[in-house]
């Protein structure tokens, strides 16, 4: 495994921070061209559910295919592999459907172990959230006065802080457990809310 702080000196390094920016670059390019069309209109509860029922059951797909796990350090992708994931990582645009595991699932499928898998979307997460948060600020900062750009950036940088904690516990779960509770529970939730859609409208 590459030791991030040498990033400066060490090749090995800085080809990984290389594939972490060309695994970003599709979601930061496609995210910008398509903002107002996600938000407009796949921001659509009967969307989510779906979306959340869907992603259940290919995880639980996904966790019970025997995968030739060829790659075993994220730190060690071939470079193409590293933009095939950036571009798994915009199905997440679709709202309900996971980042995380459309990164880990879409690695998995082009060889890389659960853990590798699961590492790489970490640091991924990084750049992808701040990126997101970044492209949202400039689009609204007209609107914000110096008071509300102050607190959001402090909620950002809390949730931020939160969110990276909460993704490296679930993900080392999922390396070692695998995707079926989270499985379950996505349909479960999906379920429930298209059954609330049909009754209540």
């Amino acid at each position: 495994m590459v030791h991030r702080t040498g990033l400066p000196y060490e090749p090995e390094a800085r080809r990984f921070v290389l594939g972490v920016l060309i695994a970003f670059l599709p979601a930061a390019i496609i995210g910008a061209a398509l903002h107002g069309f996600i938000k407009d209109v796949l921001f659509n509860p009967w969307i989510v559910c779906a979306t959340l029922i869907a992603g259940g059951f290919v995880l639980l797909v996904i966790d019970n295919m025997q995968l030739d796990a060829t790659e075993q350090d994220a730190t060690r992708f071939p470079l193409p592999m590293y933009l095939k994931i950036g571009l798994l990582q915009c199905l997440a645009m679709i709202p309900g459907v996971s980042r995380s595991g459309a990164t880990i699932v879409g690695a998995m499928l082009m060889g890389a172990s659960k853990r590798a898998a699961a590492e790489f979307s970490f640091f991924l997460a990084m750049p992808t959230m701040a990126g997101a948060f970044a492209y949202d600020l400039l689009k609204n900062y007209k609107n914000l006065s110096g008071d509300d750009a102050a607190i959001i950036v402090a909620g950002f940088l809390a949730a931020f802080v939160a969110a990276l904690i909460v993704v490296k516990t679930l993900l080392d779960y999922v390396s070692r457990h695998g995707f079926a509770p989270f499985a379950y529970w996505r349909i479960l939730v999906g379920s429930a809310g298209l059954a609330g859609l049909i009754v209540f409208g």
